[in-house]
């Protein structure tokens, strides 16, 4: 088991290596659909710590997501604080707004959180445009401030942020709480009977979770320029980025940079075919998901320990 981990190890330090070598010689567009893609990533690995370990389907990751680039985004237009700062405030948004969702949504069994969280995003979208004033409503509003005018920059910003937070989120996994999470969320009645609280470890999960998506919907949006539903609340996102982290592998954590990079990298190499292109992203990333139940990245882990 050990040995598989360790490879692993050695597989992520080289991909993170080679990946702060390509602003050397790629273009400027490719560098700027990893840097997208890399956000995407710290999303799938969120949604999967709750899913995967946990236990539990958030079928709206966009809440998270869109408390944090909005809190960003507005105290960025309304205040003008350094972004660092407003990237801080977005991580609280998302936590607390995550703790208020949470709190009672955790209470529910079945799919009944899943529906909760769903529900949380079309809300969010509602506020959104009820208050377009402030936020622009559907248009979406900009920002005044951005990481970086310069590709390379913003492409080592995005890897510099993916790798900090694929340590932070898998080190916790496997992590005592993490396994102990993992063990409510297989079987929540033998956790806990055996003395675990069961509710406070998937609090704990939604929490972190909820920090680690605020933080990179802000640095998407700083990113971007501007901040708007179809970009980080919008349903679509959401359903992306739950098909990312189930293509990349579940319970991996870092099988979701997989799936997010693949994803959105895939969508813009076939985006010649038009609407079509959807389809067939669509297309493969279902056939992988049915013959490889595991995810690509699981699929690897899981070979690697039969030889």
């Amino acid at each position: 088991m050990a040995l598989p981990r360790f490879r692993l190890l050695q597989v992520s330090v080289l991909i993170v290596v080679i990946a702060a070598l390509l602003p050397l010689w790629l273009s400027a567009y490719i560098l700027g659909v990893l840097t997208t893609a890399y956000y995407f990533g710290v999303f799938a690995m969120s949604w999967d710590l709750l899913f995967g370990f946990a236990g539990e389907v958030n079928f709206g990751p966009t809440f998270l997501i869109g408390l944090g680039a909005y809190t960003a985004a507005l105290i960025d237009n309304l205040l003008g604080w350094p972004i660092p700062f407003c990237v801080a405030a977005a991580a609280l948004a998302a936590l607390v707004g995550g703790l208020l969702l949470a709190l009672p949504a955790l209470r529910l069994r079945g799919p009944y959180f899943g529906l909760v969280t769903l529900v949380a995003v079309l809300l969010l979208q509602n506020v959104i445009v009820i208050f377009a004033h402030f936020t622009g409503g559907e248009i979406g509003m900009t920002v005044p401030d951005v990481l970086s005018v310069d590709a390379g920059t913003n492409y080592w910003i995005a890897l510099a942020v993916l790798t900090i937070s694929a340590v932070l989120l898998f080190g916790y996994s496997r992590s005592p709480l993490g396994l102990i999470l993992q063990a409510a969320g297989q079987d929540p009645v033998e956790a806990s009977s055996l003395g675990f609280n069961v509710a406070k470890h998937k609090l704990a999960a939604f929490s972190v979770s909820a920090v680690f998506s605020g933080v990179a919907g802000a640095m998407l949006i700083f990113y971007l320029g501007s901040a708007s539903v179809d970009v980080v609340v919008d349903l679509a996102i959401a359903v992306q980025i739950i098909i990312a982290a189930v293509l990349g592998g579940r319970r991996t954590i870092l099988g979701g940079v997989i799936g997010g990079v693949f994803l959105i990298a895939a969508g813009q190499v076939l985006l010649p075919l038009g609407q079509l292109s959807t389809f067939v992203v669509s297309a493969i990333a279902l056939l992988v998901i049915l013959f490889f139940p595991d995810g690509l990245l699981g699929h690897a882990l899981r070979r690697s320990e039969q030889e």
